[in-house]
């Protein structure tokens, strides 16, 4: 979709805002466990946003410790079944698919007009980048109101963590269309998996409000910024992680974008301004 004017209008105020500094408050905030302010935080929050607590886990809002914990809360074990097939890559998250399509010699669609370099989105490591060159991606928005955690896709051994500091632009859609490489520009945590599909990456994109992100392996990888690439290597086997499973979480919303190789098939239901829910077929190989 072309950018509009009030998508530069909305967009353009985002280039001025201090970003970590607003998403560091909220880190605390979010984290109060004073009981009248913590449930004042969460009732506002569901005044403001339509929430599915039925498909909690804990279906009490008030009964969260903090915001935060309310943000991240776990779904009953039923409510997202998983797609069939062996081969069957799930979808990692609830939330709309923003953009899934081939990678074109390193470059990756961001919107129309837009688009930015898969080498510059994981961090400048030639040898994380070059598996995906004409692979495929999907860019994965999760909204506020979303499902917080991010599961795995197939079993995968982590060979790479990544974390690359960067803005904290806002990811909703008026950004998207007018924020050149936004994704590449945005704080983000790279992680690199080895599968039977082969190689497979999972990119969590920070965005303004996301006040940490976490993997279950290394807790919270932000905040605070680093300003600097960290590059972590695994040995074979030290972290395996089961298709399905929890792998980390956004407190807050923002995005994942997946990277696989070429010679995968994304599932038709993956277009763009598609929702997408965690478990259904994201692709196939």
């Amino acid at each position: 979709m072309k950018a509009s004017f009030f998508d530069y209008l909305k967009s353009t105020p985002f280039y001025f805002l201090p970003h970590h500094l607003i998403s560091r408050i909220l880190y605390y905030v979010a984290r109060v466990r004073w009981t009248p302010f913590k449930n004042l935080s969460i009732r506002t929050y569901m005044a403001i946003k339509t929430v599915n607590m039925q498909e909690a886990e804990e279906s009490n809002p008030l009964a969260y410790p903090t915001l935060n914990a309310f943000f991240t809360r776990a779904l009953k074990a039923d409510v997202r079944p998983k797609a069939e097939g062996e081969k069957t890559l799930l979808c990692p998250v609830d939330g709309t698919v923003s953009q899934a399509r081939p990678i074109e010699q390193g470059r990756i669609f961001q919107a129309k007009g837009q688009e930015y370099s898969l080498l510059e989105l994981v961090g400048g490591i030639e040898s994380l980048a070059e598996p995906f060159a004409n692979g495929l991606f999907a860019t994965l928005y999760l909204s506020p109101c979303d499902y917080h955690r991010i599961h795995m896709p197939l079993t995968g051994k982590l060979t790479d963590m990544v974390y690359v500091p960067g803005r904290l632009f806002s990811v909703a859609p008026h950004t998207v269309n007018t924020v050149p490489r936004l994704f590449a520009r945005n704080e983000r945590v790279v992680c690199a998996f080895d599968t039977d599909m082969g190689p497979m990456i999972m990119v969590l994109v920070g965005a303004v409000n996301v006040s940490a992100i976490d993997t279950v392996w290394a807790g919270s990888v932000t905040p605070p910024s680093k300003g600097k690439i960290t590059h972590t290597t695994y040995a074979a086997g030290e972290v395996t992680l089961e298709k399905g499973a929890e792998m980390g979480r956004f407190n807050l919303g923002s995005t994942v974008v997946m990277l696989m190789p070429q010679g995968v098939e994304l599932d038709k239901s993956i277009v763009h301004g598609a929702t997408v829910r965690l478990h259904q077929a994201l692709a196939r190989y």
